[in-house]
């Protein structure tokens, strides 16, 4: 008989990540994490489907991390990141390039690391295997900091890198701040979340040939910005035999958002700079006859309320550089990034009313178009990626978690991902058999200034919007602004709901997927449209008779820890709340975050507009909160970090304003170890049940 779920059902959940299509659009290799109790860790796994459907996945690796699936130009062999032990063909022979050269600050596939400074274990390195002829990956990089990102040539018989190059010197110092020596820093941008400290190390693009593994540095094709250490460098190599790559080569690279795209042959010579203007490039891809890249393109120093688009850049200096989609007005989406599906057309997932879904561009110049409609409003994108034949996307809704389906991409926008759609993988079946999981209403209401707020309302089980019994409500805060919630399956909110809650999803003011005027109306402010969007969709849940009015809470995480603080300063109908991981004071923090040059862009500078700062403060109006705080941080969060808890923890309890204190270690800006997970969900479930009016549970907080 199924069951509600609970915290600890983390681990018979698995979480479809990445994917990647094969050249002939025939398998589909895709990473998906589980989560293994014995060792408390996530566990990613390398997994290979037939993308019609007609085998189960053959997974690929278990004994170790697994990232960044990159397929062969034969198709036969899959190249990955992983950070596993030495291969034992490099420790007894002569082939080994470990010469102290090369650093990844991050594993490859989404997972930070220490940054360097005290790992002593495995760097991602790039490993294959041989499909056709099986056996174990075989290691081809041994760079001795790891490897961030990488590609294949267009013969197959060489692959470009990207890592991090110490000189002796630099290695030296390295060698001695990891082991526990002083860090020392002259560089503006000076800390990564889940990097960490920074240093003055440059990374640059390797050649390697994959049977040698003998190594060529392209001395030209080198990293620097404050955007690379989150995005490295993102290597693709065209079937014309250019590389193309990401890097700021300007005066001031690290006090400026711009990231440009380049390509280079080979041999390291003929640099060239594609990309025109003030942008941000990422997820470059080449078009089949290799004459030209798509890639992403945002709007620096920091706007990131701006919609990105699909931009197309010809392989020449001073060439051809412009939007394929700058009449959408809709933010291409973090689910992926542009891939060619015919000479001239290319699509790209994109943030649309609260769901991510396909648009079609065409580098002939024909207007952007929405395709794939059948996909429908109740489920949303969460990977995806392409060839000629085949399009795979990882579909995910309220009541299932993500998998794989395959379709045409020249398929009709209302057959797609219905009846013509192939699923490829089922990776939550026995998880669903005995769950419950929530249904979902999309919710549109009217904020007080009168414009119309959507968001989504996830249901527990057994529960009528049409003949409803109040619940109670937690108002759940996305993070950004600049993203959106949609009708996909997540662990907490499946929580929350079986626990008997109301979880309320507001896309407020500032949220993406409903064009950039929406977007746009919170840049250079704080506080004030996004309370009034989520205080009155609260509202409007208690007048339709889903909400008790007695029994609302409030949370959110990032920036929704920053809204739900702002909340509180001025709204006193809530129960309980909980802001986590959030900044309170934007003028302490500057400086002490990752995120300077955003607000920089948007405040100005703390010493030149003070009264800005304060008035986007929510700690400035903290003497007004009465709602009991359970407030929780990361001990090594860079983007929103702890001591902004510990000021408003302190702040409240002054006061005598019941609060709570919960900061995860050696946990960075997400909660990513299991056992901290659960406890995550635990404690925010104990806080709310705590200050619920209808529980008889004693509080045990303000001696």
């Amino acid at each position: 008989m199924p069951r509600d779920l609970s915290p600890d059902d983390i681990y018979g959940y698995t979480e479809l990540r990445e994917v990647a299509v094969s050249p002939d659009g025939e398998r589909a290799a895709f990473v998906a994490h589980g989560f293994d109790e014995g060792e408390n860790r996530r566990r990613p796994g390398l997994f290979v489907a037939p993308t019609d459907g007609s085998r189960d996945p053959h997974r690929l690796t278990r004994a170790s991390d697994a990232g960044s699936p990159t397929w062969a130009p034969d198709g036969d062999r899959l190249g990955f990141l992983a950070a596993r032990e030495r291969d034992a063909e490099l420790a007894v022979g002569p082939e080994s390039t470990a010469d102290g050269e090369g650093e990844a600050d991050g594993n490859g596939n989404g997972e930070a690391t220490d940054g360097g400074t005290g790992d002593d274990g495995p760097r991602p390195q790039v490993w294959v295997f041989d499909l056709a002829r099986g056996g174990d990956a075989r290691q081809v990089t041994d760079r001795e900091e790891g490897v961030r990102g990488f590609d294949w040539g267009p013969d197959g018989e060489r692959i470009v890198a990207d890592a991090r190059d110490p000189t002796d010197e630099q290695a030296a110092r390295l060698a001695e701040r990891r082991d526990d020596g002083p860090i020392e820093i002259e560089r503006l941008k000076h800390k990564a979340d889940g990097v960490g400290w920074l240093d003055d190390v440059t990374a640059y693009l390797f050649v390697v040939d994959v049977a040698t593994r003998e190594t060529t540095r392209l001395d030209d094709a080198y990293a620097a910005g404050s955007v690379e250490p989150f995005d490295g460098m993102q290597p693709a190599w065209g079937p014309d035999d250019r590389i193309a790559f990401l890097a700021n080569h300007g005066e001031n690279p690290d006090d400026s958002g711009e990231y440009h795209l380049f390509t280079v042959d080979p041999d390291g010579s003929d640099r060239r700079r594609l990309s025109d203007g003030a942008v941000l490039c990422t997820g470059p891809a080449w078009s089949p006859d290799g004459d030209r890249l798509a890639c992403v393109v945002r709007d620096p120093p920091m706007n990131w309320f701006r919609p990105a688009e699909v931009y197309v850049a010809e392989d020449a200096d001073c060439g051809r550089f412009e939007s394929l989609s700058p009449d959408l007005d809709r933010t291409i989406s973090f689910a992926g990034s542009p891939f060619w599906t015919g000479e001239e057309t290319v699509l790209a997932p994109v943030g649309d009313e609260a769901r991510t879904r396909l648009v079609r561009c065409h580098a002939g110049g024909d207007p952007a178009e929405r395709v794939f409609g059948a996909q429908g409003a109740a489920r949303s994108m969460t990977a995806v990626d392409g060839t000629s034949g085949t399009v795979v996307a990882a579909l995910s809704s309220s009541d299932a978690p993500a998998d794989l389906y395959a379709v045409d991409p020249d398929a009709g926008a209302e057959t797609a991902f219905g009846d013509a759609t192939t699923r490829i993988t089922a990776l939550n079946e026995s998880f669903l058999e005995d769950r419950t999981l929530p249904d979902h209403r999309r919710v549109a209401y009217e904020n007080g200034d009168g414009e119309t707020i959507e968001a989504i309302a996830f249901l527990p089980p057994e529960f009528d919007p049409e003949d409803p019994d109040p619940h109670p409500a937690v108002a759940w805060i996305h993070g950004g602004p600049m993203a959106y919630d949609a009708p996909r399956f997540t662990l907490p909110r499946g929580v929350f709901t079986a626990a008997g809650y109301v979880v309320f999803c507001p896309n407020y003011r500032g949220s993406t997927s409903y064009g950039r005027e929406f977007s746009e109306t919170l840049r250079g402010s704080r506080g004030e449209l996004e309370t009034d969007d989520v205080t009155s969709g609260v509202a409007e849940l208690v007048d339709r008779g889903w909400a008790d009015p007695d029994r609302l809470f409030l949370t959110g995480f990032s920036y929704g820890g920053i809204t739900t603080a702002h909340v509180v300063t001025r709204d006193d109908g809530f129960a309980a709340a909980a802001p986590e991981h959030g900044i309170y004071d934007f003028y302490a923090n500057f400086g002490t975050d990752d995120n300077h040059l955003w607000h920089a862009d948007e405040f100005g500078l703390p010493w030149e507009t003070p009264d800005t700062y304060r008035e986007i403060s929510s700690i400035t109006d903290v003497g007004s909160v009465e709602t009991p705080l359970l407030i929780t941080a990361g001990e090594e969060d860079w983007r929103c970090p702890p001591t902004q808890a510990e000021q408003l923890y302190v702040s409240v309890r002054k006061q005598g304003v019941p609060a709570k204190l919960v900061v995860y270690q050696d946990e960075h800006h997400n909660v990513d170890d299991p056992e901290r997970a659960i406890h995550r969900l635990e404690t925010l479930l104990e806080w709310f049940e705590r200050h619920d009016p209808a529980t008889d549970v004693e509080s045990a907080v303000d001696e």
